[in-house]
Formats: structure tokens, sequence, C-alpha cells
């Protein structure tokens, strides 16, 4: 059908290539449409690929991936189904986090995005982590709030999300490091999503109720839960990191948001495709089908590249350059197809509140320091993030 997939004999998620991500991704992308690693899976680059396969769930299937271990410390539950058990699952979830439910939790965002702001700026001038000090603070304390966790210990919220990211990823050393005393982390997990440690008239108790109306098991809302809880924190803390590190490297388009707030929410969806928080998604193809000329066969696990592909010039004009006016209709970093982000109006609202709260009272930011790679496999994004702000 087509020829031979090329190998590529660079390591995608050593120490060192975690490291400069960015770059090895963009090379991968530019050496071949589709590659064959070391291990035998094989990662597809290019946009105009990209996005047909995480619309066709029937030829690219979730039931198994590069690296997946159905016994792994991951809730396995929506990322590892197909339809029709998967769009029953998600329609329940996308009931639970629809924009009506969703609203009530507004007020509240504003709220707690201001008392930070008011916070920040009383250290206007010094340098700051905008990892730390800014995006985690505010979700790790608005996530929990909306979910209506009672349990204290929100700090094991960036173990849990670098357990689960490494479970995405090969079994190499850095899925080692994330995998040291996970007890501790595990114990509290299950703790903070059992029925009897939820408020009412959050999250958590809304998808309980859904188990009550027979749509899912209890067991399933618990799952469900937990999905919320780590997709619903790092990638929405990475995503606005990168914003406000955009805002620093374009400060023209930062100018813009300003003057605009309406263009907070461009801001943000643009910070996904600039600089993905997640580098890829896993499949497993159910015929053979050709990429560019190869031929991939029938049971192969692939990598589908969101970050390379967001950035591939063939389909974005200047693709490093940070845009909020852009046309971002056809970027894969909310995903594509059935397996889109349904957590997406939750981040959405958590990025709406804090950057337009941020918007509103920074008038310039700018960096102190390189940013410093969050070391995980698959997801992407800074761990730390070096900035000076100052007020309008």
């Amino acid at each position: 059908m087509g020829q031979s997939i090329p190998r590529y004999s660079i390591d995608l998620f050593s120490h060192e290539s975690v490291r400069n991500a960015r770059a090895v991704d963009d090379a991968v992308r530019e050496f071949a449409p589709v590659v064959q690693l070391a291990d035998g899976t094989v990662m597809i680059t290019r946009h105009a690929d990209v996005l047909p396969g995480l619309a066709d769930w029937q030829t690219f299937s979730s039931r198994s991936r590069p690296w997946h271990d159905p016994n792994s410390l991951r809730p396995e539950i929506l990322l590892t189904d197909d339809p029709p058990r998967h769009t029953q699952v998600r329609q329940v979830l996308g009931q639970v986090l629809s924009a009506q439910f969703l609203a009530k939790l507004r007020p509240a965002f504003e709220r707690d995005a201001a008392a930070l702001l008011d916070q920040v700026l009383a250290r206007e001038g010094e340098e700051l982590d905008a990892v730390r000090d800014l995006t985690q603070r505010f979700v790790y304390k608005v996530l929990p709030d909306a979910i209506g966790m009672k349990v204290d210990g929100r700090q094991h919220m960036y173990d849990f999300s670098h357990i689960v990211w490494a479970t995405m990823g090969p079994e190499n050393e850095l899925f080692r490091e994330a995998m040291v005393d996970t007890g501790p982390v595990l114990a509290w997990l299950e703790r903070c999503c059992d029925r009897d440690n939820l408020a009412p008239g959050g999250i958590g108790l809304a998808l309980y109720a859904m188990a009550d109306a027979g749509l899912v098991t209890q067991a399933e809302a618990k799952l469900l839960l937990q999905t919320v809880l780590s997709a619903g924190a790092d990638t929405t803390i990475l995503t606005m990191a990168n914003a406000l590190h955009a805002f620093a490297l374009f400060p023209e388009q930062y100018q813009k948001v300003r003057a605009d707030l309406g263009l907070v929410r461009a801001a943000f969806d643009e910070s996904l495709r600039w600089d993905s928080p997640s580098r890829m998604a896993g499949r497993i193809t159910t015929r053979e089908v050709e990429i560019g000329g190869y031929a991939v066969p029938a049971g192969q696990r692939v990598g589908l590249m969101f970050a390379a592909a967001n950035r591939d010039p063939r389909a974005w004009s200047e693709p490093d350059r940070f845009e909020v006016e852009r046309d971002l209709r056809r970027q894969v970093g909310w995903g594509y197809g059935v397996h889109a982000c349904v957590g997406r109006v939750l981040a959405q609202l958590e990025a709406h509140a804090l950057l337009t709260e941020f918007a509103r009272r920074i008038a310039r930011v700018e960096l102190a320091g390189a940013p410093e790679p969050w070391m995980t496999t698959i997801g992407h994004g800074p761990a730390r993030l070096p900035v000076r702000l100052y007020a309008s």
C-alpha cells in the first residue's frame, strides 16, 4: 500500500528531549510525516494527518495506545473507551460540566482571582514564579472548591498529576521518578473523592447523582471525579502559564488583550496552540492506513503529535509567533472529534477569571529568568516561570 515507515533514532522521551521538547517535536515533524521509534511505536507528526486521525476514532481507536497498562495508577475511563460506551460516559460528564452548571462557579472564581492579584501586586517588581505564585495557586484553590472537596491535602494534586502523566509515556527513568512514594498521594485521592467527603452543590456530588440515576455506576462516578481532578488541574495550570510566558515575549499581543478583554479567551486558546500542554495522544490502529505515502499497519500503537501539529508551518503562518487574533478552528490542543476535551468549558472558565483579572491590573510582564520545564514525558510546560509584574 505504501512505503515502509522511516526509523527515528532519537529518544523523544529522555531527560534531554523533555527539556527541549518544543525543538525535539518540531524536528521529528520535519523529518517525516510518520516515523517509527526504537521501541516500535509510530508517531504521526503533521497537522494534515493528526487532525483527521483524531477525528477518525474507528481507525484510530482509544482502546489501547503506546505504553498503555490497564493496571496503571491512572483512572481508567473515558480516555480508554470508544463509542458507544465512551459516548454514554462522556454525556454524563458533559451534563455536569455544562455551561449552565459551571456558570454558578463564575462569581467565586472571579473573587479568588481578584484576591490572588491583590497578593501578587503587593510584590510588584519582585521576582515571582508565575506557576507556583499564580496559575497553580489559583487552580489548586478554585478546582477543589468547585468539586466540593472537604479533605485537606491539596498539595498532593501536583504529585497526582505527575503520576497520571507518567503513565501515558514509556516506563523510562522519568516514569520511575514519578512513581516514588505514591502511597500517600493515592490514599489522599481515595479519601477526597469519596462521596462522604464532598460538599453539596459541587461537581463531585453532581457526578454521584448521575450514578444514583443509573447513568454510570458508583465506581465510575468516582473515576470520573478523579479524572476531573487530574485533567482539570495540570493542563489548565500549564496553558495559563504559557499564556503569561507569551505575554512577556510578545508584549504587543498582550497590549491587544489589555485593550480588549474580549480577547482573553482567544489568548488562552492561542497559548494552547503555541505551546501545547500535551505532546501527543495515543491510539491503536484498527486497519492498515496510509499516512503521507507510508503504510501504518493494523494493530499498530501510534502517537498523534498535538504539539508538533499545532506548530506545523504547513498549517499555520509563522507558527512560533503568539497571535491572539489567529484563526484557531483547526488547532488540536483541545483534541478533536469524540475525544475532544470534555472539560473545555471548565478550563476556559478558570482561565477567563484569572487572565481577565491579570490583564486588568498588570501593565507589563517581564521574564526574570529562563522557564524550567516540567519533567514528564507527555505533559509539557513550565514547572517554574520566573517573572516580574508591574501594575497598571
